[in-house]
């Protein structure tokens, strides 16, 4: 006959091991970057925006952004109020569990500012992204961006940020 200490051990080790899976189940929360890219420029140019559609699987922030190819990197929002668009510079981006937030123009996007040369269609444009889930924990999203014509669609016009605020 089995002692009362050996059943009262099987529920706690399954429920250890539950909460063992548990954990390492919210450790590996992903956000996954799709469709990023950036605007070429032109000679001279010193800046242009990087888009892309970014999906968290839990409830999550971007909190900003940085790339070898431009001294200041920044979170833009974009709007348009009685028929003039404006952009400011944003502390972070809500990204709901399970919800694409698209980055263009018209909305969210990653500005780089003071490239450091000429953006060139077909070029790769590397970006760290910064995501930090509700729990606080951060993660790193290095994501590669190939360079569209300047002609590229976007869902809207892109503009001369140097000049917008």
């Amino acid at each position: 006959m089995k002692s009362a200490k050996s059943f009262a051990a099987k529920p706690f080790k399954a429920l250890l091991a539950l909460s063992m899976l548990c954990i390492a189940a919210q450790a590996s929360a992903q956000t996954v970057v799709t469709d990023a890219w950036v605007r070429a420029t032109v000679p001279g140019q010193p800046s242009t925006g990087a888009f892309m559609t970014v999906t968290a699987d839990t409830d999550s922030k971007l909190l900003g952004a940085q790339s070898p190819a431009a001294k200041t990197v920044q979170i833009h929002q974009s709007s348009m109020t009685n028929d003039v668009m404006s952009m400011k510079e944003v502390a972070s981006v809500e990204l709901p569990a399970g919800k694409p937030v698209s980055m263009d123009s018209n909305s969210y996007h990653v500005m780089l500012i003071n490239l450091q040369k000429q953006v060139k269609e077909g070029d790769q444009v590397p970006i760290s992204l910064t995501v930090e889930d509700a729990a606080g924990a951060k993660q790193t999203i290095e994501v590669q961006a190939t360079a569209r014509a300047l002609t590229a669609p976007d869902h809207g016009a892109m503009h001369d940020h140097s000049k917008m605020h």
